[in-house]
């Protein structure tokens, strides 16, 4: 299936899942292209809707009604207010013909409301939002074209003043996820959520010629491995050399195994100290299961063939505890532990560590990769050498990927 973009042939056109909407008449959209439904955010309260063509609501059971150009949705109970108007639905989907629509996202219904002016809040973005009740609050996902969507991740994912190369590169890891997510999440709500446990999606901002330049001139195009899309794999700064999937995520696959990147000394995550108070780690150990009293001391146990640390043993006043490096990370803050490559200065009532290198490390080096687009590498080479053994291939060709036994975070 080609993957070309939406074309709306009437202006009161409602793209649903199945064709086309117009009145009480269901068309089947034959040449409707593939879409991706991205999870903008969860347990929301309120959302506020703009266009500048008129909002079309549906129901499950294709009730429908329109809007001027503006719509509030309220959670109130069993019903959603539109506009102060309960309608009790579990389900609806937006749609301004072919433009755009711009929402402002409340997760707490006290929340003042947001007003037009703040764009910084703003989310703009194309295609349709569906809105699925979920407990008290509301999943809102966004139907948009696959490369619409990649047009909203490459610039939210690295700066769009890099080099044109390292912005293909991104477009195309970026392809490459989404699609493989999506064959996979069939049983879900959603393909991919659009932050960072998938890939950060901002819809329309940051934009610009050479993003969409990236992205058309590779259109279509996603990394394989035995005609499957891979699990592409990024993160900012491997700092010496990536790191394999086994030894991160207990998954071996053949494509994303550890290769020298001495090529990303100008990122500025390059090299990095922090400090946490250890009875707040002692907290938030427990708080994700672990038995745990007051810590004595802390040492790494093993290491990666990369030199990052995979283990950690713990004593403390109940006893010992071995944790992943990853486990350390995630109980402290990606943003604070910024990678696994560390050692520990010292441990009293902080815990300090001093460490190289930001994110997991499997996969694409995004400094690495734009270092060597400067050098005037090819965006495919750059993606050969970070994903071996893989092949570029147009995506309507390709294959489902074998199912993973976990679903795993990219940075």
């Amino acid at each position: 299936m080609a993957l070309s973009q939406i074309i709306a042939s009437r202006q009161w056109a409602f793209v649903l899942g199945i064709g086309l909407w117009v009145g009480s008449i269901i068309i089947p959209d034959a040449e409707a292209a593939p879409s991706i439904r991205v999870l903008l955010a969860s347990d929301v309260q309120q959302l506020e809707v703009l266009s500048e063509q008129p909002i079309w609501v549906t129901d499950r059971h294709n009730e429908a009604w329109s809007y001027r150009s503006a719509l509030q949705i309220k959670v109130q109970g069993r019903a959603l207010l539109l506009n102060g108007k309960p309608v009790v639905t579990d389900q609806l989907t937006l749609k301004a013909g072919t433009h755009d629509l711009k929402l402002w996202i409340t997760k707490t219904g006290n929340q003042a409301v947001r007003h037009a002016s703040d764009e910084k809040d703003v989310l703009q973005v194309s295609g349709a939002i569906k809105l699925i009740r979920k407990g008290k609050g509301l999943h809102v996902i966004n139907y948009v074209d696959l490369e619409e969507y990649v047009k909203g991740v490459v610039p939210a994912e690295v700066n769009a003043t890099w080099h044109l190369e390292m912005l293909k590169v991104q477009a195309v890891a970026a392809r490459t996820y989404a699609l493989y997510q999506q064959m996979l999440s069939a049983a879900r709500d959603y393909d991919v959520a659009a932050g960072t446990q998938d890939q950060v999606y901002r819809g329309r901002r940051g934009l610009d010629a050479r993003v969409a330049q990236a992205v058309e001139s590779t259109r279509g195009l996603v990394v394989t491995h035995k005609g499957a899309p891979i699990y592409a794999a990024f993160s900012s700064t491997a700092a010496g050399v990536t790191e394999d999937a086994m030894n991160v995520w207990s998954m071996d696959l053949p494509y994303l195994k550890g290769v020298e990147c001495p090529f990303d000394l100008e990122s500025p995550f390059y090299q990095w100290k922090t400090s946490i108070k250890l009875n707040l780690l002692e907290k938030n150990l427990r708080k994700r299961g672990f038995v745990m009293g007051t810590i004595q001391s802390i040492s790494p146990d093993t290491h990666s063939r990369a030199g990052r640390v995979a283990t950690l043993r713990i004593v403390h006043s109940e006893g010992e505890l071995i944790v992943r490096g990853e486990d350390l990370r995630r109980a402290i803050g990606y943003t604070i532990v910024q990678s696994t490559q560390f050692t520990i200065e010292s441990v009293g009532e902080d815990l300090i560590l001093s460490g190289y290198g930001a994110g997991h490390a499997v996969g694409l080096c995004q400094w690495g990769a734009k270092e060597l687009a400067e050098l005037g590498y090819s965006f495919s080479s750059i993606l050969r050498y970070y994903y071996p053994g893989t092949e570029l291939q147009d995506a309507s060709l390709t294959q489902a990927p074998p199912m993973p036994h976990t679903r795993l975070p990219p940075s």
